[in-house]
């Protein structure tokens, strides 16, 4: 009986897919020291596309010249206030956890204030889960502090590789765009998708961040709070954190207000906290941020876990995004494939 062989072709075919999948792997494995550059670069440039193509198409400004003026907006509006930022909370969170006869004295009030209220009695306070609570903060600090260098490092890359993307942008969009497999609805739908999501995390977040951080200041600092300023620039960092968001900041410095402070003074910290600093994430949901695309919330809380473990800090805008594909290759594969089976 004749049996059918594989083709040549195939064969050389599959042997081409697979050097390339071998090669990429390489690659991303001895570069990903870099990858947060490079991914920064991709970010970047999505976020800046359109104003550099109205730019130098449009106003015929020079593409070089135009590359560099971002890069350097980049770094007034980025870098410098993060390094601000960086600057000004590493030497005070160190003197918070350096003081340790007033941590251990806040935390004793706070252990006997709940001992006897319901559900907060089961939180484990016993000094060995402080110890272990301060030992944690105490050995990632330098880690942070540490990381300052790679981060360095990595917006050099950003910078250089988002000066070539953006020259070359004609070029480089439609080699990337030759090489992908599909329709042209199904490469809209795939670009639509990732400047979707690139656009709301990489703006949505910081200006969420922000927002929650300068109201959790002006509570902070109304109701006698210690440290308004650091504790509230915490709150703003703690948007990023998935479902608890900013309640894993403002919770604890309320139970912290009604364990040392006067009753009244901590319930209306309380509520500042839930209706202000909590109820301004609804509000910008629903007006600035609606602008900027609807992301569902689940795929963004699990894409955020996700990212974090895959891509560091640059996981909160990528995680999402990757999660988010997969709902993208499933509608490409219905138009690409669904259509043609129906047809049949």
């Amino acid at each position: 009986m004749f049996k059918r062989q594989i083709s040549n072709h195939a064969i050389n075919q599959i042997m081409l897919i697979a050097m390339i999948i071998l090669a990429c792997l390489l690659i991303f494995t001895n570069l990903s020291y870099y990858l947060p550059g490079f991914l920064g670069a991709i970010t970047l440039y999505i976020v800046f596309r359109e104003r550099y193509f109205w730019l130098t198409e449009k106003k015929n400004w020079n593409r070089a010249l135009t590359s560099l003026m971002f890069i350097g907006l980049s770094i007034v509006f980025v870098v410098m206030p993060l390094w601000a930022l960086i600057d000004y909370l590493v030497p005070r969170i160190t003197a918070f956890l350096s003081n340790t006869d007033q941590i251990i004295q806040k935390f004793n009030e706070v252990k006997v204030f709940m001992s006897d209220k319901p559900v907060l009695d089961q939180i484990d306070l016993s000094d060995e889960a402080l110890l272990s609570f301060l030992s944690n903060l105490t050995r990632y600090l330098p880690q942070v502090i540490n990381s300052v260098a790679e981060l360095l490092i990595n917006l050099l890359v950003a910078f250089f590789v988002l000066y070539f993307m953006q020259i070359h942008a004609v070029k480089m969009e439609s080699t990337v765009e030759s090489m992908i497999p599909f329709s042209a609805q199904s490469k809209n739908d795939i670009w639509a998708d990732v400047y979707n999501m690139v656009r709301n995390n990489a703006i949505g977040i910081p200006i969420l961040g922000l927002c929650q951080g300068v109201v959790a200041i002006i509570g902070y600092s109304l109701f006698d709070v210690a440290n308004p300023i650091l504790w509230g620039i915490v709150t703003g960092f703690a948007t990023v954190i998935p479902v608890l968001g900013t309640m894993a900041v403002y919770i604890p410095i309320c139970i912290v207000a009604f364990a040392t402070g006067s009753t009244s003074n901590a319930v209306w910290l309380t509520l500042y906290s839930f209706f202000l600093i909590g109820g301004i994430d609804n509000v910008l949901r629903f007006t600035i941020l609606k602008t900027l695309g609807n992301v569902p919330p689940l795929i963004t809380v699990f894409g955020v876990l996700l990212g974090l473990n895959l891509f560091g800090m640059l996981g909160l805008i990528f995680g999402p995004l990757l999660l988010s594909t997969v709902g993208v290759l499933f509608k490409v594969y219905r138009t690409e494939y669904g259509r043609a089976s129906e047809e049949g």
